[in-house]
């Protein structure tokens, strides 16, 4: 019987998801314990093709094309074909260490009612990833090796896994969030207030191969800012909006940079080689979009 399976939402990401499936497929486990689902936007640039040949060798390799609005839907549509008795989330552009699996299913081997999310190592391109695989002294973390729980807010579906049957008590990811970002952290809020304990497992890693110019990075904070308020539309929950920056402070910030474009020009010439002012520029275009969205009617 198939322990676990992998959902990996595409769309005209051959170019690393070449790259992924191989690591997917070099895990710990035998074959016949894991399957992978390409939940595959139907794709133009030869993922057809591609995945054609690796079923061909991999038969647990499973394409599942169809008109995916976006990540929820495609991430479903893994859900309901899903064989493993728990599901784990990545994407394709996200490789993974040889034991990223078996990591995941120790804890749900040992108890029900969880989540798992485990270490996903940012780097910048294939060489960053060969270094910081090999050193992982330089791979950096979000949280602390020691940490053991997670709130809802860390739900990130790069490296997280569920038991299918909790994903379908609670309705699986809301398809309504059809833009960038936060319908994984909606189904970690909805997971938590169902009794789902989120893990952290530090020794579950895989690599976020991803190097956003700080131009589209700005257009994908404003989208997140949008969904934002879908999220807290949907969740009017005091901790929504504290946890996701729809705070006086943060709105108050901004007003002061939109009074002052010289300033905000001032940090946006800056971003390239400053943190601080990268970060200050995309939390404003983030925020920007959550007023852009508060303004509209449901």
């Amino acid at each position: 019987m198939t322990a676990i399976s992998v959902v990996i939402p595409t769309y005209n990401r051959l170019e690393t998801l070449q790259h992924v499936i191989p690591t997917l497929l070099a895990q710990d486990l035998p074959a016949s314990d894991f399957e992978l689902l390409v939940c595959d936007s139907n794709s133009t640039d030869g993922t057809l093709e591609y995945l054609a040949k690796i079923h061909a060798e991999h038969p647990n390799v499973r394409h599942l094309p169809g008109p995916y609005s976006g990540r929820a839907m495609a991430r479903n549509a893994g859900i309901d074909n899903a064989r493993g008795e728990v599901v784990l989330f990545n994407d394709a552009d996200i490789l993974a260490s040889p034991d990223l699996l078996s990591q995941h299913l120790r804890h749900h081997r040992e108890r029900k009612s969880i989540a798992v999310v485990g270490l996903e190592v940012q780097v910048k391109d294939l060489d960053d990833y060969a270094f910081k695989r090999d050193h992982p002294e330089a791979r950096g973390a979000l949280h602390k090796p020691t940490r053991k729980r997670l709130p809802w807010l860390y739900f990130l579906t790069g490296n997280a896994s569920v038991r299918r049957e909790d994903l379908l008590r609670v309705g699986r990811f809301d398809e309504s969030f059809t833009g960038y970002g936060h319908e994984d952290l909606e189904l970690g809020y909805r997971l938590e207030r169902a009794g789902v304990t989120i893990l952290y497992e530090p020794k579950a890693v895989n690599y976020h191969c991803q190097d956003v110019p700080h131009d589209d990075q700005k257009e994908k904070m404003k989208l997140a800012g949008r969904s934002t308020v879908r999220f807290y539309r949907k969740h009017p929950d005091f901790a929504v909006q504290a946890n996701l920056g729809m705070t006086p402070v943060s709105l108050g910030l901004h007003g002061f940079l939109t009074r002052f474009p010289a300033l905000l020009g001032y940090f946006d010439a800056r971003a390239e080689n400053s943190k601080f002012a990268r970060d200050l520029v995309q939390q404003y275009y983030y925020v920007s979009g959550i007023k852009e969205a508060l303004k509209e009617t449901t």
